[in-house]
């Protein structure tokens, strides 16, 4: 069974009270202290990352949610971290790249599911080149396997995440002639 993250509140975090009602989900307000939440989304980055090719690094994923289909390299931002610097780290967790100069190339909203709380995600995608010197190192944790690909429609429909499959969709149909 999954919830949305509004209806995970049953207690309010800051007095403890019982939470009376569930209308309207959002935001929460505590009927005793007044404590407010409107459980907005949480930041993601996903590095569209290409070869000397023209090329795109897709990745198998190796946990849930989306075991087994792609995506591409990125993950949370961290509090107090820029989106950029979260999506160096990201890469370089994931695929032991360092990138340089990531250009940013659009937001999508998201949903991510984790121990049946469904959590709003804003997603924010980038492009970078990889330095061709530079070889994949992909953690087995988070990554099954990965490829450098042609965007296909027979590629872009294994893709995990609605939102990561309209980053990739734009970056083909928009922006490749800029990135080469």
């Amino acid at each position: 069974m999954t919830i949305e993250v509004s209806h995970s509140y049953r207690y309010c975090p800051i007095c403890g009270a019982s939470r009376a009602s569930y209308a309207p989900p959002r935001p929460f307000q505590c009927e005793s202290c007044r404590y407010t939440s409107y459980f907005g989304p949480v930041a993601a980055v996903g590095g569209i990352l290409t070869n000397d090719f023209g090329q795109v690094l897709l990745i198998t994923r190796a946990r849930d949610p989306g075991q087994g289909m792609l995506g591409m390299p990125g993950g949370f931002v961290d509090p107090g971290e820029p989106a950029e610097e979260a999506l160096r780290r990201e890469v370089f967790e994931e695929v032991g790249l360092q990138i340089q100069s990531p250009q940013f190339l659009l937001t999508a909203p998201n949903r991510y599911t984790y121990d049946g709380v469904e959590h709003p995600v804003l997603d924010l995608f980038f492009h970078a080149r990889i330095d061709s010197k530079q070889s994949v190192a992909p953690e087995a944790t988070e990554v099954m396997d990965w490829f450098w690909t042609e965007l296909h429609d027979s590629v872009l429909d294994r893709i995990a995440f609605d939102s990561n499959k309209q980053a990739l969709l734009y970056y083909r149909d928009h922006w490749v002639e800029n990135a080469k």
